[in-house]
């Protein structure tokens, strides 16, 4: 018997991710329901060559489903995880509500995999924030080799991070500036056509937004807690993809030939490193990709045992709905039956 899934917030952009990227994979399953608000009732979304009527959250018999998939926001997370995973599915959730819960695994499959089965404390596993999935992968074999002591991280976060609204103002604002029209934000602080924001989420009291105070305790949780990071979260005009710059210091010594080949074998990593005009990846080279890409990797010539690289992937597939999709198949690969075997 195969398995059965939920997609919970089955017309978003991470939702219908999720759902192509559930078609796409080696998962055995029976049957995939697309969950979503009252007002998406009967609205179809596809999942491999079939179309998927959309459920109602409010009324949906979550008993028969083994794994949901949660991208619905964290307001309905913190409702309705709890009851999903009550009822006997096991909840990947995408929202941050549940990653600093000392009950609730936060996985990365190519660094913590085994983490899935905490998932028994609470019937919920948690997914990272995208600009972390993406540093963690990249970081882990790293770490491995020769102990990271602190990260500085600078982000270039595309504006799907933030929703569809945020694409559509970043889309009507392009356009406004060549017919003249008034840029008023709605959905930003400031102007994001042809502009950057230094500012993702709320700022806190230190000064840092939740969004960098997201990469700092999130990657202590699933990396290393005496890993330090300060991190600069910036959202920049593109649609999909996010982008970092990272400089890392060893405790031991690490050449960028040594760290080039290292990452190379790694899980999850692809390298396209030539020093020559475009020989790096971009946000537009990553969409649609599964890997993370990293490039740029060079020595700092300023701090002994440091070195600077460039990472970047899809930040709606590896992270969010990828992540989502393998941290099912890492809790599958590590004997959960579901229902049916039950």
């Amino acid at each position: 018997m195969g398995y059965r899934f939920a997609i919970v917030g089955a017309t978003g952009n991470v939702g219908t991710e999720m759902l192509t990227i559930l078609a796409e994979s080696q998962i055995d399953i029976d049957e995939v329901y697309a969950v979503a608000s009252r007002r998406s009732i009967g609205r179809e979304v596809s999942f491999g060559d079939r179309d998927l009527k959309c459920h109602d959250i409010e009324q949906f018999d979550f008993s028969k489903v083994d794994i949901a998939l949660m991208s619905a926001g964290g307001d309905v997370s913190k409702i309705w995880s709890p009851k999903i995973a009550a009822a006997g599915a096991v909840v990947i959730d995408n929202s941050s509500v549940w990653r600093m819960d000392p009950d609730v695994p936060l996985v990365v499959p190519e660094v913590n995999a085994d983490a899935v089965l905490d998932y028994k404390n609470k019937g919920i596993i948690a997914n990272p924030n995208c600009s972390t999935i993406q540093m963690v992968v990249a970081l882990k074999p790293l770490h491995d080799a020769a102990s990271i002591k602190r990260v500085v991280v600078s982000t270039y976060q595309s504006v799907s991070g933030g929703g569809k609204a945020k694409m559509d103002e970043l889309w009507l604002q392009t356009k406004g500036i060549y017919s003249n029209d008034e840029l008023k934000p709605h959905n930003f602080p400031k102007q994001i056509a042809f502009n950057v924001i230094p500012h993702i989420d709320v700022f806190m009291d230190g000064g840092d937004t939740k969004e960098e105070w997201k990469m700092k305790a999130e990657t202590m949780k699933i990396l290393d807690p005496k890993v330090k990071v300060t991190a600069t979260a910036v959202r920049v005009p593109t649609f999909v993809g996010h982008a970092e710059a990272l400089n890392i210091e060893f405790e031991n010594e690490l050449s960028a030939d040594a760290a080039r080949d290292i990452l190379r074998e790694a899980p999850g990593l692809m390298v396209i490193d030539k020093r020559e005009d475009g020989g790096y990846i971009t946000p537009i080279d990553c969409v649609g990709e599964f890997a993370t890409f990293v490039s740029r990797i060079r020595e700092d010539s300023t701090q002994d045992n440091t070195l600077n690289m460039w990472v970047v992937s899809d930040n709606l597939r590896k992270g969010a709905a990828l992540n989502a999709v393998q941290v099912a198949e890492a809790l599958i690969n590590r004997g959960f039956k579901g229902k049916a075997a039950a």
